[in-house]
């Protein structure tokens, strides 16, 4: 009886070993994986430039350095009466705005406002680069199915330190299971009358130098009780509006 009783004490604790495996993929290493497939080291030292709307985007990454750049024309020609040309750079040390290529100093809010929306797009431009950083943190949701096809659905969040000026923005990828791929992402961000959410698909993609690009349809939930976890369920349903298209065009890359 001895002997019996070891042997069920052994087998209830392998079962419950079994029963509490994790998942063999953690969330950190299906977003690693996903970076190396879409371009993982080369973003890191390169210099790419792309057009979108109308404006022309430029960042340069080099050893931990960058400049990311937006390059338009000001059609009001509020500063001179000749054409006037706007860049917006944002560098290890901040942000500075040039007209006509000579530095103008604007006000600290203006330059917030600037900075995020020029880190917006370029930030959307290369992901999921940039999601292995220190105030990032990743969390396994699921495994579950868009369009029919097998996703890790992985929740993105910030710390407030490092987190950028948006670190309270949620997001959530699914990354497929078969290629390591992002092919859909969704984000909720704050608006001035409560919270914004997103869902993006992506499309069109193309490797540029060894660097995945995508554009991405940009949809808005219909109903007002949608969440950011339901959205891939209600995108299924057809319960999403599309809100826009983000293209990128004239994309060139240079390794450095």
């Amino acid at each position: 009886m001895k002997y019996l009783s070891l042997f069920f004490l052994v087998f209830i604790y392998v079962s419950c070993k079994k029963e509490v495996k994790p998942n063999r993929f953690s969330a950190n290493v299906i977003i690693n994986k996903s970076i190396e497939v879409s371009g993982g080291e080369l973003i890191k030292n390169s210099t790419i430039e792309f057009d979108f709307r109308d404006k022309h985007y430029k960042a340069i990454r080099k050893e931990g350095e960058f400049i990311l750049e937006r390059v338009f024309t000001d059609k009001t020609n509020k500063y001179f009466d000749t054409i006037t040309q706007i860049t917006d750079a944002i560098n290890n040390k901040g942000f500075q705005r040039f007209v006509n290529n000579f530095p103008m100093s604007v006000l600290d809010s203006m330059a917030v406002k600037y900075s995020a929306s020029v880190n917006s797009v370029h930030y959307f431009s290369v992901l999921p680069h940039g999601l292995n950083g220190k105030a990032v943190h990743k969390t396994y949701l699921e495994q579950t199915k868009v369009k029919d096809i097998d996703c890790h659905k992985i929740e993105i969040t910030f710390s407030e330190e490092g987190g950028g000026e948006d670190f309270e923005d949620v997001f959530i990828y699914w990354i497929n299971t078969q290629t390591f791929k992002a092919d859909y992402i969704a984000y909720s961000y704050n608006e001035d009358d409560g919270l914004g959410l997103r869902f993006r698909e992506a499309y069109n993609e193309r490797y540029i130098n060894g660097i995945r690009f995508v554009d991405y349809k940009n949809y808005k939930p219909i109903n007002e009780n949608a969440t950011l976890e339901n959205l891939d369920s209600l995108f299924e349903a057809g319960s999403l509006s599309l809100l826009s298209k983000i293209e990128l065009k004239n994309i060139s890359v240079n390794i450095l």
